[in-house]
């Protein structure tokens, strides 16, 4: 693995850190964006049946709000449940529009790395053009600077395309995703208010 480093020159670096920077982020967006966590199963019902029971106390509601995106949103809704419906759907895309920058967080970082990291591997193969031209002089060319110089371009081109390639792909994937559990949660949301407002307007 040395060996190929060397062999791909210094602009291979700044590769290696655009690299580290992806691959962090889709594990921690992969342990993160997981439906259960963002959409835990029957939160719904027991939001709706203990707001059915008799008011929610603030300690449960502050808890809820700690408990995931969706229970961000959920809360807001319990926190508005005696003001007009109107109000409250305010309140629950004020918190839907917070859940959703939590969950696009470093995606930018992620889109940042697959459109750079091509250019990063074109920079090295710039940079390993102008050391086989250098190879070049009045005594004719140096094999070992020539062959260097050819090392660079090549692994640089091929690496930038190997770290741009599954960023953009988990890139794309995550924002499918997001676009996803936000409609759920919002298509959740609305039950709750439904279930709030449905006495009043009986």
């Amino acid at each position: 693995m040395f060996s190929l480093i060397q062999a791909a020159g210094w602009p291979i670096w700044f590769l290696l850190a655009a690299s580290v920077v992806a691959v962090t982020v889709i594990v921690e967006r992969i342990l993160y964006l997981r439906s259960a966590r963002v959409l835990p199963t029957g939160l719904l019902n027991e939001v709706i049946s203990a707001a059915r029971a008799g008011p929610v106390s603030a300690a449960h509601i502050d808890q809820l709000e700690r408990h995931s995106p969706l229970g961000a949103v959920l809360a807001a809704a319990l926190r508005t449940s005696d003001a007009p419906r109107e109000h409250m759907l305010q309140a629950v895309e004020d918190a839907g529009r917070a859940a959703s920058l939590q969950l696009e967080r470093y995606l930018t970082a992620l889109g940042t790395v697959a459109t750079l990291a091509p250019l990063m591997g074109l920079f090295g193969t710039v940079v390993g053009m102008i050391e086989l031209f250098g190879a070049q002089d009045v005594a004719g060319a140096d094999p070992l600077k020539v062959a260097h110089g050819i090392s660079v371009a090549l692994y640089n081109t091929a690496f930038g395309l190997a770290v741009a390639m599954p960023a953009l792909l988990f890139h794309r994937h995550f924002q499918a995703l997001i676009d996803r559990l936000l409609l759920q949660m919002e298509q959740q949301a609305m039950q709750l208010v439904n279930a709030l407002t449905e006495p009043h307007d009986a």
